[in-house]
């Protein structure tokens, strides 16, 4: 991520870049799409039989044990990054006397069309919400750091569902209507249809279905917090290296590894203890939610640990052109997964080991790709779409 800082040298502005945050870029979108890849890309069709006795271990493993690192905290630092990124390009155009505000909302026009193109593939895409829900940002980006921070952990507290549950307690006869089951006709369309028609279903009945489970599931207020949080780190410049910033780094570690354990023990207890469905529901997500931000929060920690303090940080900084490719890499998966898995394409029906090996190959793929592009290539394709865009009708 680029920043602008004066040089007092010649009085010119040079660029510098967050590299740690390209890090943390780097490694959301590798869970990510390790993710999808044994979701088989939201189409949970899996071979009826088992090839080797093993793998029934291996399966079961890989499918806890990934979603138990990454499930809800590599989408949620993806969500934090979102919000960090406009903080950047905010500062950077004010340093320039400029207000980005409308440029931003006429970005997050571009982020939707993409994200449709993106959908279009993949029905549980997640570029089409963060255009919407990312309207907050320039909305909020002129409040005091301390307003900020109090409505993003209002918003990551889940007030939706809080309601929810005092309601059920208030009336316990009440029962939720059903809602349209728009996953089925999706789930048709990627056993059956050929491109153009999973195509059209994709992007209506496919949309539709992201979109309701994202707010039935308390996504649209947490992204929405999230996007809140990213901006006040951005203006706090807690990514950057400082004594003062190390310290409140670990406070934020200890105190979200203390809540982790009991908060996932409780949602794991919850159903033995709660009959009414309508308060168990929303409680379970509440729940569920501060837990993933707990966990994410662990994750944060420990890579900005190992990048400023471990001499053997090689590795780590290899996630950087990955994280510089971010919506390439995001978009690009959607694509191939979509072609290997789906019936319009190669209709791959395998096992879960097997998906996760696919997942870490498609990401050294596309890691290897960024790597070289990167070498000749200031922006990845989709990067350069995006930010030619933007600038559309200025003379940048």
């Amino acid at each position: 991520m680029t920043v602008v800082t004066p040089d007092k040298s010649d009085g010119m502005k040079k660029k510098s870049r967050v590299e740690v945050v390209d890090v943390l870029r780097g490694f959301a979108i590798m869970g990510i799409i390790i993710l999808h890849s044994i979701e088989h890309f939201n189409f949970y069709r899996f071979p009826p039989e088992i090839p080797f006795e093993w793998m029934k271990f291996t399966d079961k493993a890989i499918w806890d044990g990934l979603f138990f690192a990454f499930g809800g905290k590599a989408y949620a630092i993806f969500a934090l990054l979102f919000g960090f990124s406009f903080y950047i390009q905010d500062d950077n155009e004010k340093k320039r006397g400029h207000d980005f505000r409308l440029r931003f909302l006429w970005r997050l026009v571009i982020l939707f069309l993409l994200g449709q193109f993106n959908a279009a593939f993949f029905t549980a895409e997640i570029l089409t919400m963060y255009a919407m829900v990312g309207i907050i940002l320039p909305l909020c980006c002129r409040l005091n750091n301390k307003i900020l921070i109090t409505l993003a952990i209002i918003l990551l507290l889940q007030p939706m569902e809080w309601i929810k549950v005092i309601y059920a307690v208030i009336n316990p006869d009440y029962i939720s209507p059903a809602g349209v089951n728009y996953w089925a006709v999706t789930y048709k369309a990627q056993c059956e249809a050929s491109f153009w028609e999973m195509v059209k279903v994709n992007l209506y009945e496919g949309q539709l279905a992201s979109l309701t489970w994202a707010w039935e599931h308390g996504r649209i207020f947490q992204t929405a917090g999230l996007f809140l949080t990213g901006l006040w780190l951005g203006r706090t410049k807690l990514f950057i290296y400082s004594k003062e910033h190390n310290l409140a780094w670990h406070k934020y570690l200890l105190v979200a590894f203390i809540l982790f354990f009991p908060l996932n023990g409780l949602h794991g207890m919850m159903p033995d203890f709660i009959a009414n469905k309508e308060i168990l529901r929303p409680f379970q997500l509440i729940i569920k939610s501060y837990a993933n931000l707990c966990f994410m929060t662990v994750l944060v920690v420990m890579v900005l640990m190992v990048y400023y303090y471990s001499v053997k940080k090689k590795w780590l900084l290899r996630l950087v052109p990955y994280g510089r490719m971010s919506l390439t890499n995001y978009i690009s998966q959607s694509i191939i997964g979509s072609l290997f898995f789906y019936n319009w394409g190669f209709n791959l029906n395998i096992g879960i080991t097997y998906s996760a090996l696919f997942g870490v190959a498609l990401f050294l793929l596309q890691l290897t790709f960024c790597t070289v592009w990167l070498k000749h290539f200031t922006h990845g394709p989709f990067e350069a779409l995006w930010k030619r865009l933007t600038w559309l009708g200025s003379n940048r």
